[in-house]
């Protein structure tokens, strides 16, 4: 599964509607691929408000059992 989320350095951003906070990577906000529209108008307001090093990352998650 692949998972797209934005980055500044060491910040991950959580959206919610119009506003965001800076959080750590298991708060951040992640998105579909279909969503990249989306995360890209996000990453646009980011870089207005002064985060001119935001990016675009994405995550890939691997499924796998737990074996202790």
């Amino acid at each position: 599964m692949e998972l797209l989320i934005i980055k500044s350095r060491d910040h991950y951003f959580r959206f919610q509607g119009d506003s965001y906070n800076t959080c750590p990577m298991n708060k951040a906000s992640v998105f579909p691929m279909e969503q990249v529209a989306e995360v890209q108008v996000f990453k646009k307001k980011l870089e207005n408000d002064g985060f001119a090093d935001a990016a675009i990352y994405r995550l890939t998650i691997i499924e796998e059992p737990f074996l202790e």
